[in-house]
């Protein structure tokens, strides 16, 4: 039976701009990935102006996920991964992971830059979710991701229709 986690600390500063809140939650199977993104960054760019930056939600997203399914939950379908997406409609995205594992801690991970780490086969994920998002934070053991990419909608910015 899989057990429920409660993803509704989602960390923010101050914000005034109305959002719409997306959640879901998928096996953890590592062929349901790639179509559950599709899905989720449709309905960002519903919020965000297409600027580049999509392909960096993207990449960090999948990271995310893969280390749910694999090393969170074990690829064990059974287990659930929990997504609460926050799209505010000045273009902040806020995205919430969550897994059944056991956790880790994020401060015990080797450097991935560093000459014994570079041919490493595993280890670049949480490097290049910290790279490509504005912030990324860790709670419940590591069970719990936590990551914001900031505005980018501006004033002269044309939003894309919802």
């Amino acid at each position: 039976m899989a057990r429920t986690q409660s993803l509704d600390h989602v960390p923010q500063s101050f914000h005034s701009a109305p959002f719409v809140q997306l959640r879901q939650s998928f096996p953890s199977q590592v062929e349901v990935i790639s179509q559950f993104v599709d899905q989720l960054m449709r309905f960002i760019l519903h919020f965000r102006s297409a600027d580049g930056s999509e392909i960096d939600i993207e990449t960090a997203l999948r990271e995310a996920l893969a280390n749910a399914v694999v090393h969170g939950n074990g690829e064990n379908p059974c287990k659930l991964v929990y997504v609460e997406c926050r799209c505010f409609t000045d273009g902040e995205v806020l995205i919430t992971i969550g897994d059944e594992g056991r956790g880790f801690d994020a401060s015990a991970l080797p450097d991935p830059t560093t000459a014994e780490s570079r041919l490493s086969e595993h280890g670049r994920g949480i490097y290049l979710m910290n790279a490509l998002m504005d912030e990324v934070s860790f709670e419940a053991s590591g069970t719990v991701v936590h990551m914001r990419k900031k505005s980018n909608v501006g004033p002269d910015t044309q939003r894309r229709a919802a």
